[in-house]
């Protein structure tokens, strides 16, 4: 009996070293930080709280404001350098349930767009990615494919599937109106493509100017945009 009672303890530790071994393996996954994040640190930039970006103010509202009036195709090109300066200037930290979302950086590499940020869960620091692959589809629509999500060297981009399309059903549960009508803000249709998958007809209004996505072509560092105009009567 003692002999046995022996062999049972000794089979315990053994699980137990295991499952610290395993334990400890996860979280250093959990908390790995990736060399190729590096965010913008608003404080030494000199940012004053609230200040809009002139990458986007000087640079791309021209652009695109111009090239919509001109009722002809164009292109917009969006730097790496400046997408950075434009989301680090938004008012973070982010909250909610529970969680601070801090320190965002995005990465541009070919055909991929790399979104960053630091996740800070009662004081312990994730830093966590998504990638994101925008295509044009045969009939002109576009999708916002997340491809993959990570927190620190871990991959949970099936988790993060089915925790997206659960807050999707929630979001649409929670207003009292059908989907389409919901669909019929921009902003509804991006979070309706990055959580659910779903493509939508990339067309903007520009004071009073109609123009669609043709095609999006993500190059090192830079992001290229093609427009062409919509008429009252379509292309």
């Amino acid at each position: 009996m003692k002999i046995r009672k022996k062999t049972r303890v000794k089979r315990l530790i053994r699980w137990l070293f295991v499952d610290l071994v395993v334990a400890a393996a996860v979280f250093g996954l959990l908390r790995y930080k990736p060399g190729r994040y590096k965010p913008l640190d608003s404080f030494s930039q000199g940012y004053e709280p609230g200040q809009v970006s002139p990458y986007l103010t000087h640079k791309l509202s021209p652009q695109i404001y111009n090239g919509a009036q001109r009722g002809e195709p164009f292109e917009l090109i969006v730097t790496q350098d400046g997408i950075n300066d434009i989301i680090s200037r938004v008012n973070w930290p982010i909250q909610g349930e529970g969680i601070l979302i801090y320190a965002p950086a995005a990465l541009f590499v070919p055909g991929t767009v790399v979104l960053m940020g630091t996740a800070d869960v009662k004081g312990v620091e994730f830093v966590i990615s998504f990638e994101l692959e925008p295509k044009i589809d045969e009939n002109g629509f576009l999708n916002i494919h997340v491809t993959k999500v990570k927190v620190g060297a871990m991959n949970i981009t099936p988790l993060a599937r089915m925790m997206a399309k659960k807050m999707y059903a929630e979001r649409l549960a929670a207003v009292n109106i059908d989907s389409k009508a919901l669909q019929t803000k921009i902003q509804t249709k991006i979070a309706a493509s990055l959580l659910n998958d779903e493509p939508f007809e990339p067309v903007f209004k520009i004071d009073g100017k109609k123009v669609r996505v043709e095609n999006i072509v993500i190059g090192k560092r830079e992001l290229t945009v093609h427009f062409v105009p919509v008429s009252k009567h379509g292309l």
